[in-house]
């Protein structure tokens, strides 16, 4: 029994190593497998794998890049100011929860195996889709290891006598129910804005979208977005997106550059602000650098989304019929207005501004440090859900609401976790409304409050498939 289990072990390992942690592997092997499933030539198999992954790989540059950018600028503020706080941002939360689970004598391992548990499980449910509704299979590699690691941390510290293989299994079922209901959750907010494309979100901030797509015509104007506000004389520049981010970028990032001061910028940031640099120089590059890390993210999008939608049929048509994948919220950036990515991530970042000032004014004991990944990722996908439905007006509610929720909301879940010893937390839209909701339920009713979390997730698909019974399912199709 013993030697079957190292083998199984080894096997997962390998599979963790190579290919669930390795997203445009990952990703390049979901088209290869659906292209052998739709019988393509092999030149046509090959070419699909290649194209996939390297247009993954893109799309990875320009995330990295956008975060490189901007994580001097965030350490900035944080030396500038003195601040030593929790930093919101999901690698910090990642690290911390690893420490967590280190200082109680537990090997990260465990949560390697709380992934595999909620993969399965997803997996599961869509097999069963004709009784769970579930129609997303998760697919984003990094965003499921850094999850599995938090969530395996929450349940062992709000439950201590789960702190062994039992809870192991209990978080791999309620992080995996999570991943595929609240992925499923976005399938007609995703296919709406963008026109039928074949797939859904599968990152933090999933919850974030639905609220976005549902409630952002009850604010603003769909007819009033950003790209039909009417632009005249010199605002017409405003009408290019990589002119307007740029600009916007110099603006923003710029006044908060000055405040920095060169001398902590050289320091921190010194591969792009060598001695001799002008600063006013360095500062036009680093905003007009944000640009092209989108145009960079956006080329690579459009190369592996074509792929992968097309490839998936093959797996929907087959093992997992009627099945839809669930992507990094990034994907959808080459759909609706380019100008709402740029434009919610400000907004966004205002929210947080306004919630870190209420956090000083009122002489909280527990600083936030705003992170990149919250911050760009979640709010210019909102950004871009919210103008879609409700226009320029509901992007901005929607996105500073967020920013402010992000703050907030992780600082509550902060202290309900025990994390403010370790300096990270996820941070995202999920992480900081429904994991906190959820972490109060299990803390005071222990494991029938877990039970109740699995049992309420559970029930969402099923609400959303009454609501839409006749193209419930046909949703799931990408549209030619």
């Amino acid at each position: 029994m013993d030697a079957f289990m190292g083998i199984v072990n080894s096997a997962w390992v390998f599979l963790f190593n190579n290919v669930l942690s390795r997203p445009a592997i990952f990703i390049g092997l979901i088209v290869l497998v659906g292209y052998i499933l739709l019988k393509r030539k092999w030149y046509e198999v090959l070419a699909g794998f290649i194209k996939a992954m390297v247009g993954y790989m893109i799309l990875q540059v320009g995330a990295k890049q956008l975060v490189a950018s901007v994580t001097p600028i965030l350490n900035g503020i944080q030396q500038r100011f003195a601040l030593n706080a929790v930093v919101i941002d999901p690698n910090f939360g990642f690290v911390a929860a690893n420490s967590a689970l280190e200082s109680i004598g537990v090997t990260t391992s465990f949560a390697m195996i709380t992934l595999l548990i909620a993969f399965i499980w997803n997996i599961v449910l869509i097999l069963f889709r004709k009784y769970t509704k579930v129609r997303t299979l998760f697919t984003t590699g990094h965003i499921m290891v850094k999850q599995a690691a938090v969530a395996t941390w929450i349940i062992y510290f709000l439950i201590p006598g789960f702190r062994n293989m039992t809870g192991i299994i209990v978080t791999g079922l309620l992080i995996g129910i999570y991943w595929s209901v609240f992925s499923n959750l976005t399938v007609e907010a995703t296919q709406d804005l963008t026109e039928g494309a074949g797939f859904a979100i599968g990152h933090q901030q999933m919850l974030g979208v639905w609220f976005a797509d549902r409630f952002s015509g009850k604010i603003g104007d769909p007819e009033k977005g950003v790209d039909n506000i009417k632009l005249n004389g010199a605002l017409q520049l405003f009408d290019d997106y990589v002119v307007s981010t740029t600009i916007l970028m110099l603006v923003f990032f710029g006044i908060v550059l000055i405040v920095i001061g060169p001398s902590i910028l050289m320091e921190l940031d010194a591969g792009n602000f060598p001695a001799g640099l002008a600063f006013p120089v360095y500062i036009l590059e680093k905003c007009a650098s944000f640009a092209v890390n989108l145009v960079i993210l956006k080329t690579g999008v459009r190369m592996f989304v074509s792929e992968m939608v097309e490839s998936f049929n093959g797996i929907s048509n087959s093992i997992l019929k009627g099945c839809l994948p669930a992507v990094d919220c990034a994907a959808t950036y080459a759909f609706g207005s380019s100008n709402a990515v740029t434009l919610g991530f400000l907004f966004g970042a205002i929210g947080q501004i306004i919630a870190i000032a209420g956090l000083l004014i009122t002489k909280s004991p527990l600083m936030i440090i705003p992170g990149f990944v919250p911050l760009f990722y979640d709010n210019a996908t909102i950004g871009l859900y919210a103008n879609k439905k409700g226009g320029f007006k509901a992007l901005i509610v929607m996105c500073i609401g967020s920013g402010l929720i992000q703050v907030l909301g992780s600082a509550l879940a902060i202290t309900l976790f025990g994390m403010s010893g370790f300096g990270g937390y996820v941070g995202n839209f999920d992480w900081a409304t429904l994991w906190p909701a959820m972490g109060f339920i299990i803390k005071y009713l222990s494991i029938p409050g877990v039970l109740l979390c699995i049992v309420g997730m559970l029930v969402i698909p099923q609400l959303q498939y009454r609501h839409n019974k006749e193209r419930y399912f046909d949703l799931a199709e990408s549209e030619d």
